[in-house]
């Protein structure tokens, strides 16, 4: 009798665990990974794959050809780690000072390793292609661009009709419950950083220098005001000043004063209005008290926009595979981001959630992904495999 996918996962669970912990230990940042590019190659090695590297980045994308006839389903999983030093105690803790696997990103990576291994064994039966898209530069540097740049899309000869990602999460969700929700699921992420500039002078006369400090300060509360008055409470957006910088001295007016924010928006629209109003306003605020601003906008990750079909299916999928029980809808969209988002506007796309905190641990006090103290508990890799193995296996079937 031919094993279930979960029951192949299963007998993978010490390799999968074996490989997150390796690359726990040797957390690379950014998009030059070497180490963990290279145990990612040979962690497929012996699979039925074509691989191709990336040039600008230590990217890795692997195309599994099934035997018959089909359409491509891609799968993603991010690789780098982040800038935070670790302190959790564990034995595979990061050998590397200064730089920790805080986000889960090996979990992802040894689950994506999984789900190739799983599909590799029923390439007889797989009616069209896999593409595993192994990703650098998640937190921040645009991997994702650079891999569509590079033809991952257009890896296995023609466009995936469907994608898919999931990402573990230390605290919030039980351990092994899956969550995703139809339409934007995780917001998106731009920074404002804007300078004041004034006329320097003494602190005891004012009135002969312009001061920007206090204007910086007013422009920060116009910026405050101008999201709870000029978005919808529905359609809302995060604005969050968490740099401000000025002066050298108690008696000395500065020149100028800095701060920058950034800020979160659920939905394309609300993104476009608050990239082209926040810059306005605090120039406004500034020319009002005779000074000027410069406000510039770095442009980071899009809104992630779940397809509602393709959200669908994630969910009967994980119903059907893991139980009923392990599935569970958001009644919003999280706050944070994800570069998965540009793949998501090329490429009807569901990014799950699954939680992987560790038994024993209330999920709602454990330390959240990005921590120097988060763990998550390698068990979810089995499932984590079979659902990303499951859902490029049905897409695929059911095409």
């Amino acid at each position: 009798m031919t094993p279930t996918l979960r029951e192949s996962a299963a007998r993978l669970q010490p390799e999968l665990t074996a490989l997150r912990r390796a690359l726990h230990r040797e957390p690379e940042i950014g998009l030059e990974l070497p180490l963990t590019q290279a145990k990612v190659l040979a962690a497929l090695d012996g699979l039925p794959l074509e691989i191709t590297l990336g040039k600008r980045l230590s990217s890795v994308t692997a195309v599994l050809r099934g035997h018959r006839p089909g359409p491509v389903v891609l799968l993603r999983a991010d690789l780098d780690a982040l800038p935070v030093q670790e302190d959790t105690g564990l034995p595979y803790a990061s050998a590397v000072p200064g730089a920790m696997h805080a986000c889960g990103h090996d979990l992802h990576t040894a689950a994506l390793v999984g789900a190739a291994r799983l599909l590799a064994e029923r390439q007889a039966e797989l009616p069209g292609s896999v593409v595993f898209m192994f990703q650098p530069g998640e937190e921040g540097a645009g991997g994702a661009q650079l891999m569509i740049e590079e033809g991952v899309l257009e890896a296995a000869g023609e466009p995936p009709v469907a994608a898919y990602a999931l990402h573990v999460g230390a605290s919030q969700l039980p351990f092994g419950l899956v969550a995703t929700r139809p339409g934007p699921v995780l917001a998106g992420s731009d920074t404002l950083t804007v300078t004041v500039r004034g006329h320097g002078g003494h602190g005891s006369s004012p009135h002969l220098a312009l001061d920007p400090v206090p204007v910086a300060c007013e422009a920060v509360l116009a910026l405050q005001t101008m999201v709870t008055r000029r978005f919808d409470v529905q359609d809302p957006v995060v604005l969050t000043v968490g740099s401000f910088h000025a002066g050298t001295a108690a008696n000395v007016i500065p020149d100028q004063a800095v701060f920058a924010a950034t800020i979160r928006s659920f939905s394309p629209e609300a993104r476009e209005r608050v990239l082209a109003e926040a810059p306005r306003v605090a120039r406004t605020v500034a020319q009002a008290h005779g000074l000027t601003a410069e406000a510039v906008v770095e442009e980071g990750y899009p809104v992630t926009v779940n397809h509602p079909g393709e959200t669908g299916f994630a969910a009967r999928t994980a119903r059907q595979l893991l139980g009923a029980e392990r599935f569970f809808e958001l009644p919003y969209p999280i706050a944070g981001s994800e570069d998965f988002a540009v793949v998501a506007e090329h490429v009807p796309a569901a990014y799950l959630m699954v939680g992987a905190c560790p038994p024993g641990t209330d999920p709602t006090t454990a330390a959240y992904n990005h921590a120097p103290q988060a763990v998550f508990d390698d068990a979810v890799l089995g499932d984590a495999a079979t659902l990303l193995a499951g859902l490029a296996l049905e897409r695929l079937t059911q095409a």
